[in-house]
């Protein structure tokens, strides 16, 4: 809070004032994050029903919140695991809703086109491509989250459409 009251030019008591604690801080951030996150997604799946668009629309909301706020990400991966006393149940809740939705989206794509694959391998797969773009991400040579978020899902889609297939092949 120190280090923070000094950044912001706010004094201590300030912070204190309108933060009871630092967890609580560490509480509104994530629940402000994984909300956004959520709701953002939501609206944006009321546009199309393809199961593959849809899949892609999630990376491309994912990315462009990682890349927009690069800092809180950095904070909240490792602090992922730092609330206690209510505050981690809540947060808990919503990351789950959104593992949920990410696996709805899946589970539609494997229905719409026949695929046998694990869908809590890919998901998580899917998040471990996109939760880790923070620590390399830089836009002076990386391309935007539009860009990256076509390439991942690429890279993405095609590995599950394939499911494993034409290993060793030359394709």
């Amino acid at each position: 809070m120190r280090d923070l009251s000094r950044a912001s030019g706010m004094s201590l008591a300030g912070l204190y004032y309108y933060f009871e604690s630092k967890e609580r801080l560490l509480f509104l951030i994530q629940k402000h994050t994984f909300s956004t996150i959520v709701q953002r997604l939501k609206k944006r799946l009321e546009s199309t029903t393809d199961a593959e668009d849809r899949i892609r629309i999630l990376i491309l909301n994912h990315l462009e919140y990682f890349l927009d706020n690069q800092q809180a990400m950095k904070v909240l991966t490792h602090e992922d695991d730092a609330l206690k006393n209510g505050f981690g149940s809540e947060i808990a809740a919503i990351k789950r809703e959104y593992y949920r939705l990410c696996v709805a989206l899946l589970e539609d794509l494997k229905k719409a086109r026949g695929l046998q694959v694990s869908t809590r391998t890919a998901v998580m797969s899917l998040f471990g491509m996109m939760n880790w773009i923070y620590t390399w991400h830089n836009p002076r040579v990386d391309a935007d989250a539009e860009h990256l978020a076509r390439e991942m899902g690429d890279v993405f889609l095609r590995g599950v459409i394939t499911g494993g297939k034409g290993r060793g092949d030359a394709r």
